[in-house]
């Protein structure tokens, strides 16, 4: 997943990586065409550590795959996960996996809580999903119910059968609900609702490419930092400043090891021994994300936000390099 326009009034989630936990398949749902949802929980019962709305897991399966689900139940129950899995035909397996393999009563490694999707304060809001991208959006819909802050989702498909939780949405929530099947209704008509910039409005959209880049659009005219988006592709990356090799120090590990053209930083750091927790290895999700403590980043990722970026306190190794001849890592 990629988030983009890091709100000035949020705190960066620290960088600090996050040990896995080891839960168990609660219970295993279908909650859509080709969507199933896990519950997950600690096999002893015991509390799981908080989250906010728009936070992700690592779920690092039996197979050897990690792979990051929204978080998309209550955020109030502090013994479960719930995540939504879409089988994707041409993925990398991980939700075949999940879809066919893994069953209740399974372990399952967890990385995380991580957000880098938060919920910043606003007067109303306008969320907008396509598909699976509903699952972010589900708890920033009860969060800003539970706050009394006016708010609308407008929520896409291809059909009405693949669109998960749509029940529930439409139950609890009713007319706040917009449900618009693209075989029913053809595709969201964003021009109504994006067409007049609306002030103390923040809208936030998950969803394929193709719909991110028409909110994009058609949110050109808004004030700064009016829109927020998650997605779940990077874009093509631009090339590195440097093509040359560079030093990487672990400054924990006490080693220093150099970091060819060909090889990303963490593959580098992985061959020195030092097991950095990864997902995606596309710059898209945030999970490998790591401290700077010395040396100028060479931000290649779809993460961080452009004042994250100017701190050069942080990169993600999977896709991000160097500018300088020296990087000194809290690994």
């Amino acid at each position: 997943m990629v988030a983009h326009h890091l709100l000035p009034e949020i705190a960066r989630a620290t960088p600090t990586p996050t040990p896995a936990l080891t839960l168990r398949v609660r219970a295993k749902d279908t909650v859509a065409d080709g969507v199933v949802s896990l519950t997950l929980e600690r096999p002893d019962g015991t509390r799981l550590p908080d989250w906010t709305p728009g936070a992700h897991v690592d779920l690092v399966l039996a197979d050897g795959t990690t792979r990051q689900y929204s978080l998309c139940g209550d955020r109030w129950d502090p013994y479960t996960y719930r995540v939504a899995v879409l089988r994707e035909t041409a993925g990398r397996g991980g939700s075949a996996y999940v879809h066919d393999r893994l069953a209740v009563g399974d372990p399952v490694g967890v990385g995380g809580p991580h957000n880098h999707f938060p919920l910043a304060p606003a007067d109303r809001y306008l969320f907008i999903a396509g598909g699976i991208g509903i699952t972010p959006l589900l708890p920033m819909v009860h969060q800003a119910e539970l706050m009394g802050i006016d708010w609308q989702l407008l929520y896409g498909g291809r059909t009405r059968a693949s669109m998960a939780f749509r029940d529930h949405l439409t139950t609890a929530y009713g007319e706040r609900v917009h449900l618009c099947p693209e075989d029913e209704y053809g595709l969201l008509d964003l021009d109504s609702w994006l067409s007049r910039p609306e002030p103390g409005t923040k809208v936030y959209c998950c969803g394929p490419a193709p719909l991110l880049a028409a909110v994009e659009s058609a949110c050109a005219a808004w004030p700064t930092y009016s829109l927020r988006t998650e997605r779940f592709a990077a874009a093509a990356p631009a090339e590195p400043v440097r093509q040359t090799p560079f030093e990487v120090e672990l400054r924990r590990t006490g080693r220093t090891i150099t970091v060819p053209p060909d090889l990303s930083v963490l593959h580098a750091v992985r061959r020195a021994g030092v097991e950095v927790l990864s997902s995606c290895e596309q710059g898209t999700c945030g999970t490998c994300l790591v401290p700077v403590l010395t040396g100028t980043p060479d931000h290649r990722d779809a993460v961080l936000a452009e004042h994250e970026r100017a701190a050069g306190d942080c990169l993600l190794p999977c896709v991000s390099r160097s500018r300088s001849d020296r990087l000194v890592l809290d690994l």
